[in-house]
């Protein structure tokens, strides 16, 4: 079996869900279920034996250590983390103890207890560390993609803890020979995404006629990444991925800001019409964010090289399907979005004003 932490975030539950229909290991998911940890995720395990959540924070090591004494995993999958820069720049505070404290918590836990094991185990054993493309930096319009080895230049509290973390996982491994391996992704979107990011925030937005909101002057560029796609390249990644090794992980889909949200409402004006006319019409510049990472790019020829991943969606048909989702799945919507989170929106959004 394997633990999965943070499993019923976005991606982990988008991971478990995708683990648990390749094969029949079970699945151990720790979760602390905050605001964006969300159990529903999970529904379709309802009744399914190779599906377990704990509810437990990854700073309560005694709780970790019966996990792992008492279940005996052959791998960690880490994703538990706070993830949005928005809320880092509010409360850095939550970031540090989660990604980077949290992350030290369960690196020496882990490392207590596969200490300890039998040869066989021991040598089978896997830690993959999931971590996000923005530990790089910003780069310029003609900067070549991040690759692996690009010094790392963090740049909001989010990222820099996020880079915190990496370089702890990389740090076991080298000085205590924990079988680590680290992936760096690009931005993810696809179904059960907490309607705080872009994407599902201009579609939440949209269908209740609301503004959308964008970030300065909409030109800043993120490589998008399906979902879907960047859970097949974990569950790969931890089948045959290198030890002491990073893999990054991207869509190979470089869109503006701007850009990406005139393409939803072009998808939403095709599948559900306003009568006030399109979607478009919506779009709101307002104040940007400090420290606003211009570009991110992932060069992902090292997992394509060794590992034989590629990503199966283009943007154009990613962006269609998670349309759909949602369209589909408005129930799950109104469900998560809860007063705490219209609260965050209102204190995030409304003292930006227009750019």
């Amino acid at each position: 079996m394997i633990l999965v932490t943070g499993g019923a975030g976005f991606i982990g539950a988008n991971f478990i869900l995708d683990f648990l229909a390749a094969t029949d290991e079970p699945v151990l998911n720790l979760d602390k279920l905050t605001y964006a940890g969300n159990p529903h995720n999970l529904d379709a395990l309802q009744g399914d034996s190779r599906y377990t959540l704990v509810r437990g924070d990854i700073n309560d090591r005694s709780l970790v250590r019966q996990l792992l004494s008492g279940r005996r995993p052959r791998a960690v999958v880490h994703f538990a983390a706070e993830s949005h820069v928005d809320r880092s720049i509010h409360g850095p505070g939550e970031f540090v103890q989660t990604n980077m404290v949290g992350t030290f918590s369960l690196l020496e836990e882990t490392r207590a207890w596969w200490s300890a094991l039998p040869a066989g185990e021991k040598d089978a054993f896997r830690f993959l560390h999931v971590s996000t493309d923005e530990v790089y930096g910003s780069l310029g319009p003609n900067d070549p993609a991040f690759s692996e080895t690009t010094p790392y230049a963090p740049n909001s509290p989010y990222s820099a803890s996020k880079a915190g973390s990496d370089h702890l996982v990389r740090a076991y491994h080298h000085t205590y020979g924990l079988p680590t391996v680290t992936t760096n992704c690009s931005n993810n979107y696809g179904p059960y995404q907490f309607p705080e990011k872009l994407i599902p925030l201009m579609i939440h937005n949209a269908l209740a006629g609301k503004p959308l909101p964008v970030y300065g002057d909409g030109s800043n560029v993120r490589d998008w990444l399906y979902v879907g796609d960047h859970c097949a390249a974990i569950r790969e990644v931890l089948a045959r991925g290198r030890i002491g090794e990073t893999y990054n992980i991207g869509g190979g889909a470089e869109m503006k800001n701007i850009d990406v949200v005139h393409t939803l409402c072009a998808l939403l004006d095709a599948a559900r019409p306003r009568a006030e006319g399109g979607y478009a019409s919506l779009v709101t510049f307002v104040t940007d964010r400090p420290g606003h990472d211009r570009r991110y790019a992932i060069d992902a020829s090292k997992i394509r090289a060794e590992i034989g991943w590629v990503p199966r969606e283009s943007f154009g048909s990613g962006l269609a399907k998670t349309v759909r989702w949602y369209l589909d799945h408005a129930d799950w919507v109104e469900d998560v979005a809860s007063g705490a989170y219209r609260t965050w929106v209102e204190q995030n959004y409304a003292a930006r004003g227009a750019a």
